[in-house]
Formats: structure tokens, C-alpha cells, sequence
């Protein structure tokens, strides 16, 4: 009899016991715990990088936001130039870079391991357009449709703003793979005497460009699209595309032919690019959705040109870009969630 009383009260006693933790509120920390549990990310803490051009920001923000969802903890991107982001990813020093141009940094790719340590992911942005503009009123003007009229000095005059005889063309980064396609286009084209490249932050040349553009002069520039550029002094309106006089490229980027730099009839002198995704070998064995999600994620040429504006017109602290990727999302919701489910799918 008393073995059954001592029996039934423990059993209330831990009825009681039961009720008074289930009472208790869980720690915020613990909640968010147990509500990532699950995710295939969760415990990896990824890095990555950007050059110091802001439209490469907001592109590798809307990765990362993919990337958090899955769980993932992301580092602070870094700001790096090229080729130092690729031997960076190369070494494992990061994970990822979104930012490969797939022919102007080739060079970089195989400089810095090639396939042994990286891997090409994905194509993150697509048809991405290159090559040598110039006012649409001068172009009328002189008839100019070809780089290689600059061989002439009248023609090259126009655009002589430093007053040394040779035509300015505002140009790359030093280092940049444009800025090395550039070089090797005024060699290959007999140039040298007449045409020169400036070099510098292109964000700033540019600026410098359009204060011109503004106030009547005549431009020439490299132009690269997506960027707001586009937007601003629009192609067949504003400015037009000048053809070169035949393909030739820099060893490094393989052999390419006048296929390969034709755009809507005209032979621009640059491959067609693409932005794709380069990581690490060992951290994408290691993290198959990571490397899922990478080869799933796009965005259009016209959102990063409607981006690249919003940067020019002054929204371009880290917390605009921030802004900026997850209103993409939103706009993007649909398609967004349909990535995810497929990434996750990759963990098993």
C-alpha cells in the first residue's frame, strides 16, 4: 500500500515538475537555435569578395541573402582587385568570388590554379557586352563606324584632351582584363602614334567623360554593359558602338573568332563575357548546396543596369546596396524560393 502511495506521488511530482518547465520561456538564442536546425548550412561560416566596382556588391549580396537562408554564416566580403581575389580562392583564403568575367579574367583563372583549385559555377549574369564608344554627334559628323579611322590625326585631333597628339579613350583599371584587351588592340591595330588608353578608378575617368559628354565635346570610351552607362547615354541615340577592323585578342584569352566579338552584326572586338561564380574545390565538396544554390542563382543584365543607376544617382552606402538586394529578392520572390528548395535538396 505504501510503495503504491510513494509511487503515485512521484508520478505527481514529476507531472509538476513537467509543467513548471514547459512554463518557463525559451532563451531568443535557443528559439533561434532549434528554428535553424535543419537548414544544411548551419555551423559553416563562408567568405568572399568583391572588387571595389559597387555594382559587384549588390550581386554579391544577393548571393549571401540566398546563402543565409540556407543556414549559412556569412563573413564580411571583402573589397580586393584582381587578380588578388582569384589567388584568394585559390589559396582558401575565401570561398567564392561572384565576380569572374568569364573571357577578360580567364587569365586570372588559370594564373591562379586553374581547375586544380577553382571551380567555374553557374552563370550568375549573361550576355554581358563590351567595346569602344563615341558620341552619336561626332560620329555623324565625321562618319566615324571603326576604330581603325583613328589612325588618321584629324580624327584622332578630336579626341586629343590632353593636347599630345594622340586620341584619350577612357579606359580601365590598371591590371583589369579590358584594360589589357585595350593595350593589345592598339598594338594589333596600328595605333600606338595616334590612340592612347587613360587608366585609373574607371568610375571616376567616367565621370569625367560625361561632365564632357555635357557640355558638348565629343567622348570616347570603353563601355561595359551591365552598368549605367547604358542607361544614361544609350547605344544608336546618344552614343554608338565602333567596330574594329578584325578579331584579335590577347593569348590568354584563347582563340576566338569573329563569332565570338559579333554583336548585332558589328565586330566590337570583345567576347561576349558572362559573370560567373568561381570557388574553391575543397569548399565545394565539402558544401554541396552551397555549390547547388551557386549554379542556380541569376540576374538579368537589366536589373543590374537599373541597379548600377540607383548607385550613380547616390544610393550606394552598404546599406543601400544592402536594400537594393533585398528588394530584389522580393520582386524576384517566386523564383527565389523555387532555388532554395531545389539548393536544400542537394544535402541529400
Amino acid at each position: 500500500m505504501r510503495q503504491a502511495q510513494k509511487t503515485n506521488l512521484g508520478r505527481a511530482l514529476a507531472t509538476l515538475l513537467i509543467g513548471l518547465i514547459a512554463c518557463q520561456s525559451v532563451p531568443e538564442s535557443t528559439t533561434k537555435s532549434i528554428e535553424a536546425q535543419g537548414l544544411p548550412g548551419e555551423g559553416v561560416k563562408i567568405s568572399s569578395a568583391h572588387s571595389n566596382w559597387i555594382e559587384e556588391h549588390f550581386q554579391t549580396a544577393i548571393v549571401n541573402l540566398g546563402l543565409e537562408k540556407l543556414g549559412y554564416q556569412i563573413k564580411e566580403p571583402k573589397e580586393l582587385d584582381y587578380p588578388a581575389i582569384h589567388l584568394a580562392v585559390a589559396n582558401g583564403d575565401l570561398d567564392y568570388t561572384p565576380v569572374h568575367g568569364d573571357s577578360a579574367h580567364e587569365q586570372f583563372f588559370q594564373n591562379s590554379g586553374g581547375e586544380e583549385k577553382l571551380q567555374k559555377v553557374g552563370v550568375l549574369i549573361s550576355s554581358a557586352v563590351q567595346g569602344y564608344q563615341i558620341d552619336k554627334k561626332t560620329a555623324d559628323k565625321y562618319n566615324i563606324t571603326n576604330l581603325e579611322q583613328f589612325k588618321k590625326p584629324e580624327i584622332a585631333k578630336l579626341f586629343d584632351f590632353d593636347r599630345d597628339g594622340k586620341a584619350n579613350l577612357t579606359g580601365c583599371n590598371p591590371g583589369w582584363g579590358c584594360q589589357l584587351v585595350i593595350e593589345h588592340h592598339i598594338d594589333a591595330y596600328g595605333l600606338r602614334d595616334t590612340f592612347e588608353q587613360d587608366t585609373g578608378q574607371y568610375t571616376a575617368l567616367l565621370a569625367d567623360t560625361m561632365t564632357r559628354y555635357q557640355q558638348g565635346e565629343p567622348v570616347l570610351f570603353y563601355a561595359y554593359n551591365p552598368h549605367w552607362i547604358s542607361s544614361v547615354l544609350i547605344p544608336g541615340k546618344d552614343v554608338v558602338w565602333l567596330e574594329v577592323p578584325f578579331t584579335s585578342v590577347p593569348e590568354f584569352q584563347g582563340k576566338l573568332t569573329e563569332k565570338d566579338t559579333l554583336i548585332e552584326g558589328k565586330n566590337l572586338g570583345f567576347a561576349k563575357s558572362r559573370y560567373r561564380i568561381i570557388a574553391n574545390n575543397k569548399f565545394l565538396a565539402a558544401n554541396p548546396v552551397a555549390k547547388r544554390w551557386f549554379e542556380l542563382v541569376q540576374i538579368s543584365v537589366e536589373d543590374m543596369n537599373a541597379e548600377s543607376l540607383r548607385i550613380k544617382d547616390g544610393e550606394d552606402s552598404p546599406e543601400d546596396i544592402r536594400r537594393h538586394a533585398e528588394e530584389w529578392v522580393e520582386q524576384n520572390q517566386q523564383l527565389w524560393d523555387r532555388w532554395l528548395e531545389e539548393a536544400k535538396q542537394a544535402a541529400s
